[in-house]
């Protein structure tokens, strides 16, 4: 028996039970339905940062618009092709840049609640949520590391998105 498994010769039979052709217009169909469900998540985070954050959300949304423009700028000028994989890294660019946002934002409402004027809240919730975003961004870089070198095709251009759009992120949550 240990002969045979090896061998890989089982005495089985092989029972079709359905067949498809899949054409090279399946891959422009899913990145299509990629895009258009980020398309959508992106806007009902809009919406929910406005509806939660009212005008403040404004400020959350030019952060998310301006990080989209900087991954997308850098992906046009190295000539990159959007795949499956580098809008699953787009996505998750975005959920991150909602989280630096979200710890932003919470920071400054409680020191607003704890007394503070508006301009020493936002200066004080900056300074403290700092390193919280860094070390959430520095291990997702570490993780995109290993990402790209030790992944395949794919997986390292999942591995680059992220990169830069977490780099983007940085840039755009404290700064922006």
């Amino acid at each position: 028996l240990a002969l045979l498994l090896r061998s890989g010769a089982l005495p089985a039979s092989l029972k079709v039970l359905h067949e498809q052709s899949v054409g090279a217009s399946l891959g422009n169909d899913s990145i299509r339905s990629g895009i258009f469900a980020s398309l959508i998540g992106f806007g009902l985070i809009v919406i929910g940062m406005l509806v939660y954050y009212r005008l403040s959300g404004i400020n959350a949304i030019v952060c998310l618009i301006a990080n989209l423009l900087i991954l997308m700028g850098f992906m046009g000028g190295v000539g990159a092709t959007l795949t499956l994989p580098g809008i699953a890294g787009i996505i998750l660019t975005i959920g991150m840049a909602v989280d630096a946002n979200i710890l932003i934002f919470e920071r400054i409402r409680e020191e607003i609640r704890n007394g503070k004027t508006v301009r020493a809240a936002v200066d004080t919730g900056f300074s403290k949520v700092f390193w919280t975003i860094f070390d959430s961004n520095v291990t997702t870089l570490i993780a995109a590391a290993f990402l790209f070198q030790f992944g395949t095709g794919p997986i390292k251009g999942f591995a680059v998105t992220l990169t830069v759009g977490l780099l983007a992120n940085m840039f755009t949550a404290i700064y922006v």
